[in-house]
């Protein structure tokens, strides 16, 4: 079980830039083919950019052509929590990070070739990295 972090909105906009709060405490979505992370390529863990909780493993991280971070499975099911997201005029399914609540962004079942048949489409501003030693 995630042990929960909860702060003030104060709090999260002191911690993080404008960019990273517009995105992980108000689904803001960063521009495709922008974000820093999109290319990486080495091994690690990502982590959320708002509390560092570990939420994906680098060896489950695939080219979608999407223009964000794609994942096929996070690094464990508690990892991140899922819900419906009717904005826009479409129904989607959000990831929020379980340990603070943060947006990350969506996932699909578009992800086809991987072992899962999921695209957990990322926005890089809202994840962190951690190269493995």
């Amino acid at each position: 079980m995630t042990e929960k972090l909860t702060k003030t909105d104060e709090q999260w906009r002191e911690e993080l830039t404008p960019e990273q709060y517009a995105v992980l405490r108000t689904a803001a979505t960063e521009r495709p083919w922008t974000g820093e992370l999109l290319d990486e390529g080495r091994a690690g863990v990502y982590t959320c950019a708002a509390c560092g909780a570990e939420l994906f493993k680098s060896g489950t991280k695939f080219d979608s052509g999407c223009g964000w971070p794609s994942f096929y499975e996070s690094v464990r099911p508690e990892a991140v929590t899922l819900t419906e997201d009717r904005s826009l005029g479409m129904v989607r399914t959000e990831v929020r990070c379980a340990r603070c609540d943060s947006h990350l962004g969506h996932v699909f079942d578009d992800g086809f070739g991987t072992p899962t048949g999921d695209r957990y489409c990322m926005n890089s501003i809202s994840l962190g990295f951690t190269p493995q030693a």
